[in-house]
């Protein structure tokens, strides 16, 4: 096989299982700086399913791609520690704001630049659960996507995957480029590779500012807006419809509870109970 670049959608996302009353601000937007970072669950699944088809086939080249301010640079990190080659992170105020529309357009701009044969992403991020990103990129490339994918084999140009639905499990085949996003269901992410941490443990985005502490750092590329060539109206909040307009804090307090038995007859009753308020039935 030729070279082939397969590029893997990331993001740096709060940890959500921390979250408590100060997660969110007055505007609508998370307060990340009172939650811990992350690399969002399922991209770690993406990223294995693109180590395990560079392990299977020479010439095979992983890039991650992320959008955030310069901390995100830590996601990328982590991904060369477990085996991916390099990484862009896309920073700078003209990104800040972005819904689901304006990221899925700076990531396909920056795919573009790139010029993969395959982009891999999670299916959805904890902190906004919406599973939009990964197939609006593939609609604004212009290529095919297959969605709840588990495992992947690669012959060629083309691919087999299976994916998980409702009922069970397809079996789909599709041909490069393409666009796949992966469930928390596949194979989980290899841990870090001892030999890879120390040779990137000291990888660096520019805007980290460190070139100064004494030690030269292997480069994490970093593009902005001017880098990709793009609209400022798609960008950031002027290329973001949703707008949110009110958080609430609902915490759910049971009013009353029933105890019953381990037993047929108890279970009877629960049964007769729940119909009779139409819970069920």
């Amino acid at each position: 096989m030729e070279e082939l670049r397969i590029v893997v959608l990331a993001k740096q996302v709060p940890d959500t299982r921390a979250a408590g009353k100060d997660a969110m601000k007055a505007d609508g937007t998370v307060n990340r700086a009172a939650l811990p970072a992350i690399f969002n669950p399922e991209d770690l699944n993406a990223l294995e399913l693109a180590l395990k088809l560079k392990d299977e086939h020479a010439g095979v080249r992983v890039t991650i791609l992320t959008m955030g301010p310069a901390r995100a640079a830590d996601i990328i990190r982590e991904g060369l520690y477990r085996g991916a080659d390099d990484g862009v992170l896309l920073s700078g105020r003209a990104f800040a704001g972005s819904d689901t529309l304006a990221t899925s357009y700076a990531l396909a701009c920056a795919v573009r630049k790139l010029n993969p044969q395959l982009v891999i992403a999670g299916r959805q991020a904890i902190d906004g659960d919406t599973a939009q990103v990964g197939p609006q990129v593939a609609q604004k490339l212009g290529w095919p996507q297959i969605t709840y994918v588990e495992m992947a084999k690669l012959e060629g140009e083309r691919i087999t995957v299976r994916r998980r639905v409702e009922r069970g499990v397809e079996e789909l085949q599709g041909r490069l480029p393409l666009v796949l996003t992966v469930n928390a269901t596949a194979p989980e992410c290899r841990s870090r590779n001892a030999k890879l941490l120390m040779q990137w443990k000291r990888a660096a985005a520019p805007s980290e500012n460190v070139a100064e502490d004494g030690y030269k750092h292997p480069l994490i590329e970093e593009w902005s807006d001017a880098a990709l060539n793009a609209e400022p109206s798609e960008l950031g909040l002027a290329g973001s419809p949703t707008k949110v307009k009110t958080v609430e804090n609902v915490v759910f307090q049971v009013k009353e509870s029933k105890r019953y038995e381990a037993s047929a007859a108890s279970v009877d009753e629960l049964v007769r109970e729940l119909m009779a308020s139409h819970t069920i039935g």
